[in-house]
């Protein structure tokens, strides 16, 4: 069985030979792996027979990215958005955004007029986009997860797909992506106080993504699925309210959904955090797979999987602090009470309840994936 059925009978709440193995390692936890064993020469995708890989576009405004400070510890660059960071050398965390590109919508009007199609925004040969690479992060952050394997380019996808795995398209969009030009506490102000603002952000961009998809699939690319990526939540809840949700950003996700399944796509949706408000409002709006059921944020998997385990195909759950555990008996335990009921029916695919950080030795996350093959098997 390919990879490519077995994610979509596990989409269409179906039991194949086993459930879909995929993973977001840190690019920090690869370098770590490759000291421990991982053959340097081998991607790690290849290496763990991950059965997901993404082929996307640059929906950026396509800035120049500029070294503008360097130390023993941390790097500073410009970014594709236009925005300023500063991140640790071996991209071990979350970067620190120091200035953000847009703050006023005079701002953002500017931004927004290189916010048009273009083929020059797909790396046709695999050559490397310029940028591509910059962003790799100590998480799988909407620009590290948009990128994926674009810079494979066509080759890579038709290797890919001949090879049966599951090619999805990545988009981010939403509140997420347009962090990337207004900062998170005014943008948050400007939710409450500019909504035909943020409307006209979130909608611009999505367009812009809608756009790039019709020209790579015109230009060869097929695709079994969609991707959407945008954390809606932290800990304890959402990031905001569900009235805001519901008169911004939804009509852009239903707009979303609803374009991808013209197109014969399933829709995953990666959202990190405590999302369970808005569960319902996905199924509603059509979604067909939620990602990645962050544990530490209250998303218990089991929980989620009986309440709307029927309707929601669900990818995630694994708490990834037990792979880290100095107790190996920590991810036994995760694994074997979670996985045996959250495959029944179909409708599950392995991931951890976020990606796996540089905590993760290699052994360990080794034991981790045979576990899951031992214990996801029909």
């Amino acid at each position: 069985m390919t990879a490519r059925e077995r994610v979509l009978m596990a989409l269409n709440h179906e039991e194949a030979d086993r459930i879909p193995i995929h993973d977001s390692p840190w690019a920090a936890a690869i370098e770590r792996w490759h000291n421990e064993g991982l053959p340097e020469e081998v991607n790690p995708a290849e290496y763990f027979d991950y059965e997901l890989v993404g082929f996307g576009a640059d929906t950026s405004p396509r800035l120049p990215i500029e070294t503008v400070g360097e130390d023993e510890e941390y790097i500073l660059k410009t970014t594709q958005y236009g925005g300023l960071r500063r991140d640790h050398k071996d991209y071990s965390s979350t970067p620190e955004i120091i200035d953000y590109p847009c703050k006023t919508r005079e701002d953002w009007e500017e931004i927004k007029e290189r916010l048009t199609p273009d083929r020059d925004r797909v790396d046709w040969e695999g050559a490397g986009l310029a940028g591509a690479g910059e962003d790799q992060r100590g998480d799988d952050s909407v620009l590290e997860t948009e990128r994926c394997d674009c810079c494979l380019g066509l080759p890579g996808w038709q290797q890919a797909y001949d090879a049966g795995r599951f090619v999805f398209y990545p988009a981010a969009f939403g509140y997420d992506k347009i962090q990337c030009y207004v900062a998170s506490e005014q943008l948050l102000i400007a939710i409450a106080s500019e909504p035909d603002w943020v409307r006209d952000m979130y909608e611009t961009d999505a367009t812009l993504a809608i756009q790039m998809y019709e020209i790579m699939t015109e230009g060869g690319f097929q695709f079994d699925g969609a991707y959407l990526f945008c954390d809606l939540g932290y800990r304890n809840g959402l990031l905001f309210s569900p009235h805001h949700y519901d008169e911004q950003l939804r009509p852009t996700f239903q707009r979303l959904v609803d374009y991808f399944h013209s197109q014969g796509l399933p829709v995953l949706l990666h959202s990190c955090g405590c999302v369970t408000e808005l569960i319902p409002r996905f199924i509603e709006d059509g979604l067909d797979c939620l990602q990645p059921l962050e544990q530490k944020a209250g998303m218990d998997l089991l929980e989620v999987k009986k309440e709307f385990g029927n309707t929601l195909a669900l990818m995630g759950g694994i708490d990834v602090r037990t792979m880290a555990d100095s107790d190996p008996t920590a991810i036994e335990q995760e694994i074997q009470t979670k996985i045996p009921l959250a495959k029944q029916g179909g409708g599950y695919i392995y991931h951890s309840d976020h990606s796996v950080p540089n905590n993760v030795s290699f052994d360990r996350y080794c034991r981790t994936l045979e576990l899951v093959r031992e214990h996801g098997a029909y």
